[in-house]
């Protein structure tokens, strides 16, 4: 790695601090962060991993005003929810230098896509095809939680000169093996949480009419084999998607190779059991009459019109039938276009 990296993280949510804290503990980085809520963070923060491991993070400038962190970073990363990525990137380009490199903690809520049509192929772009960290802000600006660590993080890269070298580089700065795929196809249409999160909410909620609950399931330990033969059904409507574009799979493992499981009774205990995800409850709300689903979470605002939206309206395009995601899509789209 060079001597020093000038890295803006954009974003403050959890993987914004994790990322902070992980990237900040290198001597050769510095770090800034551009946020909304400056005034709520300290320099100084602190993430815990699950096995007791410390990172102190530091913050050499945190602004709500991109001349300020912008202009300076060498590479700029995006740790924000899907319906800011856009607006973030038109906001940012004027204070652009022709060498920065851009980036997505995850490919897979439009961000090359936005950024093709925002940047005009002017800059450097990667971005991951699964998030680097499980991250879950513990107090805001001060600690958070890195509950789980990637194995490998798959990373596309466009217009960067080096990609071999700048991709040895990120893996040494996430402290993560990372590899290059091919095409950002490959990151941009993935069957993680844009077919994980939507199937597993449309298998708990496709008849809610309103109703109250008496409790907030846990997502992934109280998962059922009817969810787990929803995300089979529409992963495989998935990969026919993937063969009609000619994007390889070598990188894209079914949902089953990835759990390592074979049917939906091993899929369905393979969720109930990964550590990491044990006490993860589902997007619900408390009112006073119960519980209710939490139409404003990030599961509904970003899984359904920035990840599963892509998966859909490319299969539409190229005449691909997929009944499962039609039903998943629609009906999550039309929850969420009721509650606004």
């Amino acid at each position: 790695m060079r001597n020093i990296y000038k890295i803006c993280i954009c974003g403050g949510g959890g993987l914004g601090h994790t990322c902070a804290a992980v990237l900040s503990s290198h001597s050769n980085t510095e770090v800034m962060l551009y946020t909304q809520h400056p005034e709520q963070w300290n320099n100084d923060f602190i993430v815990d991993d699950p096995s007791g491991k410390q990172y102190n993070g530091h913050l050499s400038l945190i602004s709500n005003l991109p001349q300020d962190v912008i202009p300076q970073a060498d590479i700029i990363l995006f740790c924000l929810p899907a319906f800011l990525v856009e607006s973030t990137l038109v906001t940012i380009k004027p204070f652009l230098s022709s060498n920065t490199i851009i980036g997505s903690v995850v490919g897979n809520t439009g961000f090359f896509l936005f950024a093709h049509h925002v940047l005009e192929n002017s800059n450097g772009l990667f971005a991951f095809q699964r998030v680097p960290y499980i991250s879950r802000v513990v107090e805001y600006g001060k600690r958070a939680s890195l509950l789980g660590y990637k194995n490998e993080l798959l990373m596309a890269t466009e217009h960067i000169a080096q990609p071999v070298e700048f991709c040895q580089t990120i893996s040494d700065l996430f402290k993560t093996p990372t590899a290059l795929v091919d095409s950002f196809y490959e990151v941009t249409l993935s069957n993680s949480n844009p077919i994980l999160h939507t199937g597993r909410l449309y298998s708990m909620w496709h008849d809610w009419n309103g109703k109250h609950y008496d409790y907030n399931p846990l997502f992934y330990h109280d998962w059922t084999d009817a969810a787990s033969q929803l995300l089979i059904d529409m992963d495989k409507e998935f990969f026919d998607l993937l063969t009609t574009l000619s994007v390889s799979t070598k990188h894209i493992h079914t949902l089953l190779e990835h759990y390592e499981a074979h049917d939906a009774t091993t899929l369905t205990k393979k969720l109930k059991s990964i550590p990491s995800f044990a006490n993860i409850l589902s997007p619900m709300k408390q009112t006073s009459e119960g519980w209710i689903p939490d139409i404003a979470s990030r599961y509904f605002t970003e899984d359904f019109p920035f990840g599963l939206r892509f998966i859909y309206e490319l299969a539409h395009k190229h005449n691909i039938p997929c009944p499962t995601i039609d039903k998943v899509y629609h009906w999550g789209m039309n929850l969420i276009s009721q509650n606004k």
